[in-house]
């Protein structure tokens, strides 16, 4: 009886031996998550990009723990990118700052899965605005019809398509883009969201070519801000009853440059309660910044108050905040 209790309890340790050493091979045989650099270096589509990547040294940022979404380009989206700057223009000689501000453009800080994309929104990509330290970052305008994501106003523009989408990664999430994301200044952020249509319409007519070129010539170094009203702001404005009803070319040329400020790139964490914000009319007219609980308001001559419904839409020569009203100068 004691032998039969030794040899049971041989068994036993033999078995659990075994099923240690069997479980130590399946753990080794199971395949390990892949972080979003391993994604980019394995795929063939992606060599650009592994090369970009490691020419920036932007590969260990992509290949730790932290979280990230990666609007990643294909390899015929980057060739095409670098044939519209030259056409001896590639990954190997292109500007590596330029082409760290690119890539940065096309990644940010946390997962972000298809499915959570609402029809329009904004977010923040990790390109800075500028060298300072704590600088702002380049925005990125996300539109998303039925199971399609445009960014920044798709092809059309100087954005990309989602081709495929929620590739997961360990560390987040990559979506294959059919562009590279060109980092956009102030006047292609008022063309890439709908909602300013009416306000591209009037900067982009021939009678306000220079406003237009006044907006397309500022410059990192050198920013504005705009206040830029809604399609409905301009309705009202611009309809029976409004102060621009029926106003001549060089008024609506004062209302327009009344939107922007000389005071530079200013963002919304910048503004203070009864600020005076000199704006870019000749002469100078000054516009005062209200502010409230979680909001704020823009007051104009003619004391009538704006509304600022999106704050901090940032651009590479500058930024953009939404209002839902037409700042009124003295006309």
């Amino acid at each position: 009886m004691k032998m039969n209790k030794l040899k049971f309890l041989g068994l036993f340790a033999f078995i659990a031996i075994l099923s240690t050493s069997c479980s130590d091979d399946d753990d080794n045989n199971v395949t390990q998550p892949q972080t979003i650099a391993d994604i980019a270096i394995a795929g063939e589509d992606f060599s650009i990009l592994e090369t970009a990547l490691t020419r920036t040294n932007l590969v260990a940022t992509l290949d730790g723990t932290t979280q990230f979404t990666v609007f990643a380009p294909t390899n015929e989206a980057f060739n095409t990118f670098f044939s519209s700057l030259g056409a001896n223009v590639n990954v190997n000689n292109v500007d590596v700052n330029v082409l760290k501000a690119i890539l940065l453009n096309h990644v940010v800080s946390g997962e972000i899965l298809s499915t959570a994309i609402t029809a329009s929104t904004y977010v923040s990509t990790l390109s800075p605005f500028s060298s300072a330290a704590n600088s702002p970052t380049i925005s990125m305008y996300v539109q998303k019809a039925g199971n399609v994501v445009t960014l920044n106003g798709g092809i059309d523009s100087k954005g990309a398509v989602v081709t495929t989408a929620d590739v997961d990664a360990s560390n987040g999430v990559i979506h294959v883009v059919n562009r590279v994301i060109q980092i956009p200044t102030l006047v292609d952020h008022v063309v890439d969201n709908p909602e300013f249509e009416t306000l591209q319409t009037v900067v982009t007519s021939s009678a306000q070519s220079a406003v237009l070129t006044a907006l397309s010539g500022l410059t990192p170094t050198a920013p504005a801000t705009l206040f830029a009203p809604n399609n409905a702001a301009f309705a009202t404005a611009l309809g029976t009853g409004g102060f621009a009803n029926g106003a001549s070319d060089a008024a609506v040329t004062k209302v327009l440059q009344y939107h922007v400020t000389t005071a530079g790139n200013v963002r919304s964490s910048q503004l203070t309660n009864n600020q005076i914000v000199p704006m870019f009319t000749d002469p100078t007219q000054n516009t005062t910044i209200i502010l409230g609980t979680n909001t704020v308001d823009i007051r104009d001559t003619a004391s009538n108050l704006s509304r600022v419904f999106q704050a901090d839409i940032q651009a590479s020569n500058g930024v953009i905040h939404g209002v839902n009203r037409v700042l009124q100068p003295a006309l």
